[in-house]
């Protein structure tokens, strides 16, 4: 085991030696909360049905959780927890429950000795294990289509945000009457997660961040719902950006195709989507190149002319009754570097290569990329597209 990890099992024994010490047991919960704050974010529906399946939770401390899963959905839950004091914490509190079993072990060793499992989850507890260690031990543990939902922290105490580098760094567990507990953690950006994920053989589904619910805390929690790949090779998979209607104002947008020697410039949103520069074309007479070259600019800061900006056609689908007009085109030039910029809801700007696109594309870009190049290997609704005449 590395030696952070070394450290955080010390740490978390300790916890658990000082809430045995106080015969403090968390109360079973009334629905599964993936953040510290009750009634924040979704429940266990995020789970899909779990009824008669077996399902994983890991690091599942005093077991309350569990609990929950196996008494109010009917599944068939491991509780697998490292830490001896914590395991006791579960097992003396709900050895008798039915449907559910604690086991004391290292998550990825456990995993290599038992059946996969149907679904598997984790709140706040995976971000203490190397990614490089558990991720892969969790694909060899989860049947193919299972469901992996982690609730990882985002933003800590202090305001400072993930990494972007697979490295660990010291976070404290607070206790209320006690010296804080140093720990080593793994927090790292929501697309540094996807990477891993993806490496490792899952597709990553949704990707929400849940701030605290004091607007003066800084402290954010981000929740993945992720799924293990079959084992075979899978084409890149689109997804809505959400379940609602676009407003009916912005039907009609615009997405450019920035390729460099890197690949396509791709930035991700606010709600997780990963997705081409664009955006709505204003109602002001704004030319589809004009619209191009102003959200490329406000968007990613690079500047283009509207000179180079080939338009390629336009896209026509419906989505929740709504007719989308979406005109796809390709800039030849600009000038500067991506980058993110202030109160746009996309940022994170990278370049990816043709034969290396992630999963999670936004509808809109995906149906863009395949009107371009048709052999891309990108699955996405059905849209009528209807080519421009080349310029004269």
């Amino acid at each position: 085991m590395p030696t952070e990890e070394s450290t955080n099992t010390r740490a978390w024994q300790i916890y658990g030696q000082r809430q045995l010490a106080r015969a403090y047991t968390p109360p079973v919960p009334e629905r599964l909360n993936w953040t510290p704050w009750e009634g924040i974010g979704p429940g266990a529906e995020v789970l899909g049905d779990v009824s008669g399946r077996r399902v994983l939770d890991i690091g599942s401390g005093a077991g309350h959780h569990a609990v929950h899963l196996a008494q109010a959905h009917g599944a068939r839950v491991t509780g697998l927890e490292l830490s001896p004091t914590q395991h006791e914490r579960a097992f003396s509190t709900h050895a008798g429950v039915d449907g559910v079993e604690f086991v004391q072990a290292d998550v990825a060793e456990y995993l290599t000795t038992t059946e996969p499992f149907d679904a598997a989850y984790a709140i706040g507890t995976l971000a203490f294990i190397d990614p490089h260690r558990s991720l892969p031990a969790l694909r060899a543990g989860l049947r193919p289509g299972a469901p992996l939902i982690l609730s990882l922290l985002h933003t800590d105490l202090h305001g400072r945000g993930p990494s972007t580098a697979v490295a660990p760094r010291e976070q404290m567990i607070l206790l209320r009457d006690d010296p804080p507990l140093p720990t080593q953690m793994w927090v790292l950006a929501p697309q540094l997660w996807e990477d891993l994920l993806t490496e490792y053989g899952f597709r990553v589904e949704a990707l929400d961040l849940f701030p605290h619910p004091d607007d003066d805390a800084s402290v954010v929690q981000q929740l993945i719902r992720a799924r293990r790949l079959p084992d075979r090779p899978a084409r890149v998979s689109s997804r809505a950006r959400s379940t609602r209607a676009p407003a009916a104002h912005a039907a009609v947008g615009v997405g450019a195709i920035l390729l460099s020697e890197q690949g396509i410039l791709l930035g991700r949103h606010r709600r997780g989507t990963l997705e081409l520069p664009g955006g709505s074309v204003e109602a002001t007479g704004e030319s589809f190149e004009d619209a191009v070259v102003r959200e490329l600019a406000e968007e990613t800061g690079l500047l283009a002319q509207t000179g180079d900006v080939e338009l390629l056609g336009t896209l026509v689908d419906h989505v929740e009754g709504v007719l989308r007009v979406t005109v796809g085109a390709l800039v030849h030039a600009w000038q500067g570097q991506p980058a993110t910029q202030p109160e746009e809801s996309v940022g994170d700007w990278a370049w990816y290569p043709l034969d290396q696109l992630p999963d999670g594309l936004f509808v809109c870009s995906a149906q863009i990329l395949t009107a371009w190049d048709p052999d891309l290997p990108i699955d996405h609704p059905p849209t009528h597209f209807t080519a421009f005449a080349p310029a004269q």
